[in-house]
């Protein structure tokens, strides 16, 4: 026999083919860091921004929400649960938080910055309680992958159900705590004006801005575990650059620009022509909330899309 002629036996796979796993390990397989730093600079693999690319982001988004739609729900209501687990008044302090936090606001903010300025008040409540809603939805969007981390080494889903869910027990708080709203007005003796008709308008700009928001913050989290402390720093100080505690136009014209440039100011305006002003939405602000809360919601979904499969490997 030609020792030649001899080849050396295929190599054997660790595993029987009904036993291969879903996700590599580990351990065995790392990502591979170059593959990711080459997506940049790949212009054949970009973040679509164009238009049909963004038609298509949107669909496959309505697409997974609509086919995880009782996931979805069934999450939000477990982390309402288990926000107001072992408490007496449990879901009661969806009312009490905002008034306890609003007599706090108002005592403060209406000595320093309410002086001569009409039911100073019902301003300040109308931009706070908006805004505890996308603060509180963006803090708990922001570590939804990396608490649910268990669930997904072990079951399939699809991981934008968690933002999804975060955004959406915040949404049921915000209007359990809308009660609490109509209650101080009443109290204040605020007229209940006819613009609230438009209220939905900006809640839906609201949740399309937190959403996308949430999903960046969510997938930045995932590789770099300091977003979590990060971002509540800059809630802090975005939120004294969105118009919740002021009028724009107390502020100096030539710092104007600066606050212009942020996209929460529109939006927030916007709740106070519904409640405070009691006027018709300006349609400037209006488009503007809705381009700038589009943008967001499409680029934030996409890069979270495009990152999703690599999770597995930092969590």
């Amino acid at each position: 026999m030609d020792c030649g002629s001899l080849q050396p036996p295929a190599a054997r796979p660790l595993l029987p083919a009904r036993y291969s796993l879903k996700y590599p390990i580990p351990a065995v397989v790392r990502p591979n860091y170059s593959e990711d730093a080459a997506f940049f600079r790949n212009s054949k693999n970009p973040i679509r921004t164009d238009i049909s690319g963004a038609r298509r982001a949107m669909l496959q988004l309505f697409r997974e929400i609509k086919n995880n739609h009782e996931l979805i729900w069934a999450l939000a209501i477990k982390e309402l649960r288990v926000r107001y687990k072992n408490s007496a008044l449990g879901f009661l302090w969806a009312l009490l938080h905002p008034l306890l936090m609003m007599a706090v606001y108002i005592i403060v903010f209406s000595t320093i910055l309410g002086r001569g300025m009409d039911n100073y008040g019902v301003f300040l409540i109308s931009g706070i309680f908006p805004w505890s809603f996308f603060s509180q939805s963006t803090n708990y969007s922001v570590s939804t992958i990396v608490g649910n981390s268990t669930l997904l080494k072990k079951v399939y889903v699809d991981k934008s159900v968690f933002p999804v869910s975060a955004v959406l027990s915040n949404l049921v708080n915000f209007a359990l705590s809308l009660i609490a709203l109509v209650v101080i007005l009443i109290a204040m003796r605020f007229p209940l004006h006819w613009t609230w008709v438009y209220f939905p308008v900006p809640v839906v700009f609201l949740c399309m801005f937190a959403l996308g928001f949430g999903f960046l913050c969510s997938a930045a989290n995932v590789f770099f575990r300091d977003v979590s402390h990060i971002i509540q720093i800059i809630m802090s100080a975005w939120f004294f650059m969105s118009g919740v505690i002021f009028p724009l136009d107390v502020i100096d014209p030539k710092y104007q620009i600066i606050l212009k440039l942020n996209p929460m100011l529109y939006i927030i305006d916007l709740f106070h022509q519904a409640v405070y002003y009691g006027v018709p939405l300006n349609l400037n602000y209006a488009i503007l909330s809705f381009v700038c809360s589009l943008a967001v919601l499409i680029l934030g979904y996409a890069i979270f899309r495009r990152l999703q499969d690599m999770f597995v490997y930092y969590l």
